[in-house]
């Protein structure tokens, strides 16, 4: 299967997945929405507690596995989560345009966030709807996901995605590794760096990811945060062939993102 020989192959996939193993060895002790910095990445609480936060902010793209859902343009984006010792549950929604289900998304989501270790687990499902398209293109994805910290300020993530085949969606897998350094703090800011490396492939080969079976995408970039407000620049690219999407709606070539919100309380 070409999705497990390129899984075998890829180094930063590899170096990831070393990690992870290293990780559940040791002693005991991650929309497609937004990128998560180190900071962002930390575990949920054991504490049976309840908290909440909603999270406001705009995109000057939004790009979902490399892929521009805006046609290029400015989104507004937010969210509202909620989390109770290693359960959390939220919801998410962003502008849409020129995809075909415009002019809105919603995204439900929720899960489990153990800890085995030094590494947090992450499981859970999202469902990605579009209440305002015309046509159906609703469909949910499943996630399990492990990250770690690898060394002092250092995170490592690997997570797997899967949409069962569905009405509106065929069988598709996804693997993405992901790297966080948080810098020392500069004046007011807390900076850290991350990047992330993905692949995804229609099992069914039928094209449904956007005119093609398979694609590789990845991205880097500075986070600034400021007590509760952040600011990203991120460059996306994947290796999508422009030329295959040209005249559609939407955009695979390389770009900087730029992103900013705000997460009360």
């Amino acid at each position: 299967m070409q999705f497990m020989k390129w899984f075998s192959t890829s180094a930063l996939a590899g170096a990831v997945s070393v990690a992870a193993i290293a990780a559940i060895a040791a002693p005991a002790a991650a929309d497609g929405y937004a990128v998560e910095s180190a900071a962002a990445a930390a575990p949920a609480s054991d504490a049976r507690e309840f908290s909440w936060s909603i999270t406001v902010g705009g995109t000057s793209d939004y790009v979902f596995r490399g892929v521009s859902l805006t046609s290029g343009d400015p989104a507004a984006q937010g969210s509202i989560d909620a989390s109770y010792g290693i359960f959390y549950a939220g919801a998410w929604a962003s502008n849409v345009d020129g995809a075909g289900y415009e002019p809105w998304e919603l995204d439900l989501y929720a899960g489990v966030k153990p800890e085995l270790g030094p590494v947090t687990f992450d499981f859970g499902v999202v469902g990605y709807l579009y209440p305002a398209a015309e046509n159906g293109f609703d469909y949910y994805e499943l996630k399990a996901g492990a990250s770690m910290e690898i060394v002092k300020s250092l995170t490592g993530g690997l997570t797997f995605w899967y949409v069962p085949s569905q009405e509106n969606a065929p069988d598709v897998w996804t693997i993405e590794g992901s790297l966080a350094y948080t810098l020392p703090q500069m004046g007011i800011f807390e900076p850290s760096v991350s990047g992330l490396i993905g692949y995804t492939e229609d099992s069914d080969s039928t094209g449904w990811l956007y005119g093609v079976n398979d694609y590789t995408y990845w991205n880097a970039g500075l986070t600034l945060t400021v007590e509760k407000f952040s600011m990203d620049l991120r460059y996306w690219d994947s290796d999508i062939d422009p030329s295959i999407v040209a005249g559609t709606q939407y955009r695979t070539d390389e770009r900087f993102v730029f992103t900013a919100k705000v997460t009360l309380p």
